[in-house]
């Protein structure tokens, strides 16, 4: 019976019908499998006390990367990347997978996938390169890049929890499996779309088009408009937007935050409150956003959907299904069984999507250390780039993209996932295994 809810939770989330966010379906699931006895409202009460920190510090991330937006950083990023291409589709590429890869590892996946696709789009456009391989970059690297910081991606969240770990050993572990994972991507992009990237490009004054500003992961878009849309013609050239200085050092600090405050005991919230707070009244002031805008960046009913599918999967998890995951999951810190527990992780994201998959698997894993939880990690970030619903990030980027007139094809998405995930989780988990050794857990 969990299994049958939790299966129908994920095909409402991916559907979508109506428009209707995720939450109409999981909370009721939620509310069914306590009332059929299947989790008591104890285990679902803690459940709910344990997720909380780490879906109030996604929704701080989350509102931090829409204040960025709405200071026109992510618009002045995409001109400089522009200007700096010199009219070659390689460079461009080159551009977007440090772009990508800084704001996936800074301000979340979900920033990646919903705020930089467009700007990536508009760009690759405005400097007459083929979209098609800068786009695919951004979906992939939402996903590949969020591997290296706990504030990358809500699975990171989970498994830095349970790891034990502080922020900065988490990252030192997960810097070599991050690197080694970008640099499979780049290489087999570079020769995935050679075709694409060897067209001349014709150079067109760089201004960024239409960049959607959504209020959450499934909130609506309000499009700015700062430099012309795509298909209005070369016209004269816009001056280049300026890097928001001031945004940029805020961002800063509050990365430095985080930092500091997990080795002395405090919480990495404060750290993303102190920075939503400075760039958040800054921009009230400056009548940039509403409260109303504010709350919505927090994607309230999406946090929401996240606390109600834990009780869902806890459900899952008490069962059958449980007692099979972990006879199959091998135990140690050896690399085969890293290798073992990230090719399972990356199967099961792809199966039931990555956020129930790192659920199912953390208490599995956590008992064996840091080390397996890292690698459950990798297995469930990476894998998702083989299938468009092993992530909800693939799927928001589906979205924007459809937006935008420009749909994805199904089999060479498929393929290239074929030639990056293998690699890149052997890779990334090869790189972990090394860490530890070199580091210690």
């Amino acid at each position: 019976m969990p299994v049958v809810l939790l299966l129908g939770v994920l095909a409402f989330a991916v559907l979508r019908p109506r428009g209707l966010p995720e939450a109409v379906a999981a909370v009721p699931a939620a509310v069914l499998v306590v009332a059929l006895g299947l989790v008591s409202p104890h285990r679902a009460w803690e459940q709910t006390r344990t997720l909380l920190p780490v879906v109030v510090f996604l929704a701080l991330v989350l509102m931090l990367a829409y204040l960025c937006a709405k200071e026109g950083l992510f618009e002045a990023v995409g001109a400089a990347v522009a200007r700096r291409c010199g009219g070659s589709p390689r460079r461009l590429l080159a551009g977007v997978f440090a772009v990508a890869c800084a704001v996936t590892a800074v301000l979340s996946l979900d920033a990646t996938a919903v705020l930089l696709t467009p700007v990536v789009l508009a760009t690759a456009s405005r400097a007459g390169a083929r979209a098609r391989p800068h786009v695919y970059a951004t979906a992939h690297l939402a996903n590949s890049a969020s591997l290296l910081l706990p504030v990358s991606n809500l699975t990171n969240l989970l498994a830095f929890t349970a790891s034990g770990l502080t922020f900065t050993r988490f990252a030192a572990l997960m810097a070599l499996p991050w690197l080694a994972a970008i640099a499979v991507e780049y290489v087999v992009f570079r020769r995935f779309f050679r075709a694409d990237l060897a067209e001349p490009v014709s150079v067109v004054p760089a201004r960024v088009g239409p960049v959607p500003v959504p209020p959450g992961p499934a909130g609506p878009v309000a499009a700015r408009t700062p430099g012309g849309a795509p298909g209005d013609g070369p016209g004269p050239a816009a001056a280049p937007p300026a890097v928001p200085r001031f945004t940029v050092v805020v961002v800063a600090l509050t990365l430095a935050g985080f930092a500091v405050a997990s080795p002395a005991g405090v919480d990495p919230a404060w750290a993303a409150l102190g920075g939503v707070l400075v760039l958040g009244v800054r921009a009230l002031a400056r009548r940039h956003v509403t409260p109303r805008e504010l709350v919505g960046a927090a994607a309230p009913l999406f946090c929401l959907f996240v606390l109600a599918l834990g009780i869902v999967v806890q459900g899952v998890v008490t069962g059958a299904p449980a007692t099979g995951l972990g006879r199959l999951l091998p135990d140690g810190d050896s690399l085969p069984a890293l290798l073992g527990v990230a090719a399972l992780a990356a199967v099961l994201a792809n199966l039931v999507n990555n956020l129930p998959a790192v659920l199912a698997l953390l208490p599995l894993a956590a008992p064996g250390g840091p080390a397996p939880v890292l690698a459950v990690l990798i297995g469930v970030n990476l894998g998702p780039n083989l299938t468009y619903v092993g992530s909800l990030a693939t799927l928001l980027w589906r979205r924007i993209l459809h937006r935008h007139g420009v749909e994805v094809e199904l089999g060479r998405f498929t393929v290239l996932g074929l030639l990056t995930v293998p690699a890149a989780v052997a890779a990334s988990t090869v790189a972990l295994w090394g860490a530890v050794r070199l580091i210690g857990a």
